[in-house]
C-alpha cells in the first residue's frame, strides 16, 4: 500500500506541485528551516514575501545570529506568533556560535534547536538533506485523516499517535524531499478543509472518507470552548511633535519582546502619564474598544490619547521604553494592534492640523 500511496502523490506533483517557491531554489539547510518556521500554522501565500525580505537582509545564519532581536521582530511583524521569531533567533545563536554555523542533519540534533519539532524537523531532513524522515503539519494530517477515516480532534494524543503512525508507514524510502512538499501541497491546494476538489486527487480512489462523502467530518473538530473576555487599556502618549511613547514587553507572554502602547488597565491614566513622562497630560480622549483575539481568550483593548504639551525631559530606560519617531520610524518588532493604531494616529494628526 505504501509504495503505492507514494507513487500516486509523486506522479500528481510532477505534474501539479509547487516547484518554484522561494525556498525551493538555492536549497540550503539555513532557507529551509527558516521557510519551515514560517509556514508554521500559516498560509505559504502569506509566508513568501517575509521569507524573501528575510533572506534579503539576512543571508545567512551568521548574519541572521548577530542581528538584534529588534530588528528580527521588525521583519516577522505581522506574520503572528513571535514566540517563532524568538525561538528563530535563538536557534541561529546556537548554530552559529556552538555548531560553527553547521545545521545538525539528524532528527534528534535538530529538535534540540528552539522553535523546531519533530514534524518541522522532519521536513527539514527530508528537504534539505533529501533523507527520509516523516512530517505531519495541519495539510499532512487532513489528509491521512481523510484517506484512512482517522476520527477523531488530532489534538488528542490517541489520534496523533495513530496519523503518526500512518505518516512513517507512508513514507517512501526515495525522492524524500519531494514526497514531503507533495504532501503539503496535496493538503494546501486540494485536500482542503472547506472544500475538497475529490475529483482531481490521486488518492481518491482508495480513499476511506471520498467512498462514504463524509470528507468534512475528517479530521475531527477541536471541542468548542467558550473564549474568556478580558479588558485592558493602551495609553498613548503623544509628544508636541507626533513621537509616541512605546515600552517592550517581557520576553514571555502575550507579544513578548514587542514594542506596544504602556498598559494602563488598571491604572489612573492622567497619575500613569505622569509617571511615565513627569508630565501632566492634556485631555485624554477615549476611543473605540476593540478585540484582539489569541487562541486562549478575547481581549478588549481601549486606546487613551493624551497629548503632552512639551517634550519629556524624564530619563527612560533605553531598553525598555522609546519615543517613536512617526517620519523615521526605527525597526522595530511592533505588536499587532500597535501597527494599527499607528496608522489611526497619523490619520487623527492629518485631521488635526
Amino acid at each position: 500500500m505504501s509504495d503505492q500511496f507514494a507513487q500516486r502523490v509523486l506522479d500528481w506533483f510532477d505534474l501539479h506541485g509547487r516547484h518554484d517557491l522561494p525556498w525551493q531554489t538555492d536549497t540550503t539547510p539555513y532557507r529551509v528551516w527558516v521557510s519551515e518556521i514560517m509556514l508554521q500554522q500559516t498560509q505559504v501565500k502569506t509566508v513568501i514575501p517575509y521569507f524573501q525580505r528575510m533572506m534579503a537582509q539576512f543571508p545567512d545564519v551568521e548574519a541572521l545570529a548577530a542581528a538584534p532581536e529588534d530588528e528580527v521582530l521588525h521583519l516577522w511583524t505581522g506574520l503572528g506568533y513571535y514566540a517563532r521569531a524568538r525561538n528563530l533567533h535563538k536557534a541561529a545563536k546556537y548554530v552559529s556560535n556552538d555548531l560553527s554555523g553547521q545545521f545538525p542533519d539528524t532528527l534528534e540534533g535538530l529538535q534540540a534547536l528552539p522553535g523546531v519539532g519533530r514534524s518541522t524537523a522532519g521536513a527539514i531532513i527530508s528537504i534539505a538533506y533529501s533523507k527520509r524522515a516523516s512530517i505531519l503539519d495541519g495539510n499532512v494530517k487532513r489528509v491521512l485523516a481523510r484517506y484512512c477515516a482517522v476520527a477523531g480532534w488530532p489534538g488528542k494524543s490517541a489520534v496523533h499517535d495513530q496519523l503518526w503512525q500512518l505518516a512513517e508507514a507512508l513514507t517512501p524510502e526515495v525522492r524524500c524531499a519531494d514526497y514531503t512538499q507533495a504532501m503539503m501541497d496535496l493538503g494546501a491546494t486540494l485536500c482542503t478543509r472547506g472544500s475538497p476538489r475529490c475529483e482531481e486527487c490521486p488518492l481518491n480512489n482508495d480513499c476511506e472518507a471520498h467512498a462514504t462523502g463524509r470528507q468534512l467530518e475528517y479530521p475531527g473538530k477541536k471541542p468548542k470552548k467558550t473564549l474568556p473576555i478580558r479588558q485592558t487599556r493602551f495609553l498613548m502618549l503623544r509628544g508636541p511633535d507626533g513621537e509616541l511613547l512605546l515600552e517592550k514587553r517581557p520576553p514571555t507572554g502575550i507579544w513578548g519582546g514587542l514594542w506596544c502602547f504602556p498598559e494602563a488597565a488598571d491604572l489612573e491614566p492622567e497619575s500613569h502619564c505622569f509617571a511615565l513622562t513627569g508630565l501632566e497630560p492634556g485631555d485624554i480622549e477615549s476611543w473605540p474598544v476593540f478585540r484582539h483575539t489569541f487562541s486562549h481568550y478575547h481581549l478588549d483593548i481601549e486606546p487613551l490619547l493624551a497629548e503632552l504639551p512639551t517634550q519629556s525631559e524624564q530619563v527612560m530606560d533605553a531598553d525598555r521604553q522609546l519615543w517613536y519617531n512617526v517620519r523615521q520610524p526605527p525597526q522595530i518588532g511592533l505588536a499587532a494592534p500597535v501597527v494599527g493604531l499607528l496608522a489611526q494616529l497619523a490619520d487623527h494628526r492629518q485631521a488635526k492640523e
